[in-house]
């Protein structure tokens, strides 16, 4: 009987160990912000039909250290001018939104975007801390290319399967508009990250995860799409969590994610039946990690978890809330093209 797994099934089954094996490592090696690590394993396992040989790897690792070392930069502004350098992170947005909706490389939006927000929010509030945020993000880095590797290794990719098509290229006169959409999406979370830039950090990568997930999906489920995903995510943390309390080990922990990876990822390569798009379940994927990260930090940090959960749960359906509306909002307004007929 033939034994060989088809094209979607290896990549089912090489997303769900990566992930589980780098939320293990990641913890294992009590890495700062260890949930940075699986997530970017999972972008990395998602986008990439190959690993990445040695070379590109370092020179990832430089691209996202200087990429996130922008938001250093936006430091002094933030502190001496607040309006200018909100204005200034604003517009750069905007660019990077466009830069990638144009067909920039997805990993080099999202080094750029966390380094505007999440890098110059830290820094903020103090300069270590940002420093602390940008070396943890290159040791995921490394981390997850490692994963990465391995994970092809175990279940590498056969040389006759297709490579994953690209997504269909945007007006261009639909650009501008999707750009400022996601920029609105991601400004005003980073604006209230300002206040206590330590707490929110999570919540700027889910703003995001959101204003990228926002230029990809159809504008008449988008809604549903963002909202569904994130509230998924809520009740799968929960369940990941319940299960792992009954027996508290690290390598449970790479149990229970790799069974829930696997679901997830079944719906992401389309082996079962579903109605929604591959970005709701990739979000939803990446939005329990974020979730069950904090939780697990929460944890050892001697914090009340279930109360922890509940706020940042709470905040994540805000942000999410309001990123539907502002879809809506500018899509109600949106100028109506006349076709020819």
């Amino acid at each position: 009987m033939p034994t060989e797994r088809s094209v979607p099934a290896q990549r089912a089954l090489r997303l769900a160990f990566g992930t589980a094996l780098c939320t293990a490592a990641s913890y294992a090696l009590a890495l700062p912000l260890a949930f940075i690590s699986p997530v970017l394993a999972v972008l990395l396992l998602a986008s990439l039909p190959r690993p990445l040989p040695l070379k590109g790897a370092l020179v990832l690792a430089l691209a996202a250290a200087l990429t996130t070392s922008i938001g250093l930069l936006l430091v002094p502004l933030l502190r001496y001018y607040p309006v200018s350098g909100v204005l200034l992170i604003g517009t750069g947005l905007f660019v990077v939104f466009r830069f990638g909706l144009r067909g920039g490389n997805p990993l080099i939006v999202t080094f750029l975007m966390i380094g505007m927000t999440m890098i110059s929010a830290a820094g903020f509030a103090e300069f270590d801390l940002a420093m602390a945020v940008i070396g943890a993000l290159v040791k995921g880095l490394l981390l997850a290319v490692a994963v990465v590797g391995i994970s092809h290794a175990l279940f590498p990719e056969r040389p006759d399967s297709p490579v994953p098509p690209k997504p269909p290229a945007m007006p261009a006169d639909e650009v501008p508009r999707v750009a400022l959409r996601a920029t609105l999406i991601v400004l005003p979370t980073f604006l209230l990250a300002l206040s206590d830039p330590a707490s929110y950090l999570p919540i700027i990568l889910k703003a995001v995860s959101l204003g990228q997930q926002s230029s990809t999906t159809h504008t008449h489920h988008a809604g549903r799409e963002l909202l569904g995903s994130t509230l998924l995510a809520g009740v799968l943390a929960v369940l990941l969590w319940c299960g792992l309390s009954l027996f508290v080990h690290l390598w449970m922990f790479f149990l229970w994610m790799l069974l829930f990876g696997l679901w997830l990822a079944r719906k992401l390569y389309r082996l079962s039946a579903t109605r929604f798009s591959p970005g709701f379940w990739l979000n939803t994927l990446v939005t329990m990690i974020i979730l069950l990260g904090q939780s697990v930090q929460d944890s050892a940090a001697g914090k009340d978890v279930y109360t922890a959960f509940a706020v940042r749960m709470g905040l994540f359906i805000l942000v999410t809330l309001y990123s539907a509306l502002m879809m809506h909002l500018l899509e109600a307004h949106k100028p109506q093209r006349q076709g020819v007929t």
